[in-house]
């Protein structure tokens, strides 16, 4: 049986999916700090809750555009957040496929493809590593 690939998404459907991405990621924090500051009448407390929503962004879409759950941290920098959380969705917008290349531990289930695909990677989700045995010497 022939398994054809699906080609990439083109540009313009990867830049809508990659906006509704970045606006899911974005607006609702941005909404419940304006309510928060509503409240409160705290202006510094509505960055507070925009930066930890999109600290939490960052933490979820981390894993699937090749960065460390630990880079979460840099989402909780105002602005900053929000540019990774743009960076990550216009990652996550072309998977399966990736036009980047993996981080050095990803590697190991990651392959580069050809033929029509040139130029892109693929990285399919596996449960866990390969583990590496270690060997001791006895002497």
């Amino acid at each position: 049986m022939d398994r054809r690939e699906v080609p990439p998404r083109g540009l313009v459907s990867r830049s809508l999916i990659t906006v509704g991405v970045f606006a899911a990621a974005v607006v609702p924090g941005w909404t419940l700090g304006d309510l928060v500051e509503h409240w409160t009448g705290r202006g510094l407390l509505d960055w507070l809750v925009v930066s930890a929503w999109s600290g939490a962004c960052v933490y979820l879409l981390a894993p699937h555009s090749s960065y460390r759950r630990r880079d979460a941290w840099l989402g909780l920098v105002p602005l900053l957040g929000w540019y990774f959380s743009a960076l990550m969705a216009w990652r996550v917008a072309l998977l399966p496929y990736r036009d980047w290349e993996p981080r050095g531990d990803e590697l190991w289930r990651a392959r580069w493809l050809t033929g029509d695909l040139v130029g892109y990677w693929r990285t399919d989700p596996v449960a866990t590593p390969p583990r590496t045995r270690a060997t001791s010497r006895a002497g």
